[in-house]
């Protein structure tokens, strides 16, 4: 009934107002929009359909289904294709149960000094090679095996290939595609598409999905690195979503999911061992993102976001915001440009790319320095015997510290 308040103004009239004021204080049309351009020249009228922020809420319930999808697909799919492929786990040793190295893995770290090695070999009867490989295949569980990797990389193939040929077939008619100036003609009374807006939902509610599986997933050196990229991405489709920039933030989507099926392509053949295949799509991956990244994302997506976006129009909120969160991404696109760059180094010098340098690659049960230790030379070459003690090596460097005062505390 007109006049009638509801419960919860009834109930907390002070909480209910300071929202309310809060509410409109932020979708001021100051912040988010042009100058002379207001939310209510983006109400729906007269059949013409506009973003309207409340859409992208369904996003979460998708991300959910993404998760589940994506678990039922690493199953059905990833793990068969795995062993069709021949990846094949590594042959892990077990780890004798011992409480006090246990104790020191969880609660001190999982790398120690050498004196810190032998003052728990003491501890618990062992030699310090023991206590070494220990630590060592103690390490090696915690670590994911292949066919792991070789899943999610599955997962993430078939959602960027199909994201990306499925954005392309969305955008490939369309002007701003291949004029990025497009993108500002009538900004921002630009209707939606009902095409583009499931597209952009997806890829929301695939980028959500991931920070939700983030804790699940092969944790790699880039760790926060790709933190960093899921939450600008996010608020970057959220944002670009709500003030209607829809044809910009399309291209950016286009531009990156150009080259991401190619890289998990490159890693599912290379869990595979599969090096010819491996290496030539690393070369046609690293000249897509040179180029895409560091060739077009500056020159045409920054530019006309700088330059071009107010040519009509005086610089606002929402303008310094966007285009901070798109230098944010090309500084990480400088950094994977890094990374990539001392993987081609490796590659020109070995002749094929055998690792990914983000991630952490499992030990053998003997070092190298164990072996020198186990048959070390003497001056003139020949090997000492097993019951000749070494005078050097890091036992006996480590014992003479402590024997010199070097103590830890424990």
């Amino acid at each position: 009934m007109v006049g009638t308040t509801t419960e919860e103004e009834t109930a907390d009239p002070l909480h209910w107002r300071m929202w309310s004021s809060l509410n409109e204080w932020l979708w001021q049309d100051r912040f988010w929009l042009p100058p002379n351009s207001s939310w209510a020249d983006l109400e729906d009228r007269d059949g013409r359909v506009y973003a309207h922020p409340q859409d992208m809420l369904a996003a979460l319930p998708l991300a959910l289904a993404l998760v589940v999808v994506r678990f039922t697909f690493e199953r059905l799919v990833g793990l068969p294709l795995s062993r069709w492929l021949g990846v094949r786990n590594r042959a892990r040793r077990p780890v004798q149960p011992n409480a006090t190295l246990e104790k020191h893995f969880l609660v001190e770290g999982q790398r120690l000094t050498e004196p810190e090695m032998v003052i728990l070999a003491t501890q618990c009867g062992l030699t310090l090679r023991q206590t070494q490989r220990w630590f060592r295949r103690r390490r090696n569980q915690d670590r994911p095996c292949l066919t792991k990797k070789f899943c999610e990389a599955s997962w993430r193939f078939a959602f960027y290939l199909f994201s990306f040929f499925g954005g392309l077939s969305v955008l490939y008619h369309e002007s701003w595609l291949w004029r990025p100036a497009m993108c500002w003609d009538n900004y921002p009374n630009q209707t939606l598409k009902p095409a583009l807006y499931y597209w952009y939902l997806l890829e929301l509610s695939f980028y959500i999905s991931l920070l939700i599986t983030l804790p699940f997933d092969v944790r790699r050196k880039d760790f926060k690195e790709q933190v960093v990229h899921h939450l600008v991405t996010i608020t970057l489709i959220t944002f670009s979503y709500s003030t209607n920039l829809l044809r910009i933030g399309s291209l950016v989507l286009l531009l990156h999911d150009s080259a991401d099926y190619l890289l998990e392509a490159c890693k599912m053949f290379n869990y595979a061992h599969q090096w010819r295949v491996c290496n030539s799509l690393f070369i046609v991956f690293s000249l897509v993102f040179f180029y895409t990244r560091l060739v077009l994302f500056p020159t045409q997506i920054l530019y006309t976001t700088y330059y071009e976006s107010i040519a009509n129009s005086a610089p606002f909120f929402g303008y310094y915001l966007f285009n901070s969160l798109l230098v944010m991404l090309q500084l990480l696109h400088v950094f994977w440009s890094c990374l990539i760059l001392r993987m081609i180094c490796n590659f020109t010098k070995k002749g094929q790319m055998e690792k990914d340098i983000r991630s952490d690659m499992e030990e053998s049960d003997s070092s190298e320095g164990e072996e020198a230790q186990e048959h070390p030379k003497l001056k003139n070459g020949a090997a000492q015997g097993p019951g000749v003690a070494s005078t050097d090596g890091p036992r006996n460097r480590a014992a003479w510290q402590l024997a010199n005062g070097h103590m830890l505390a424990t």
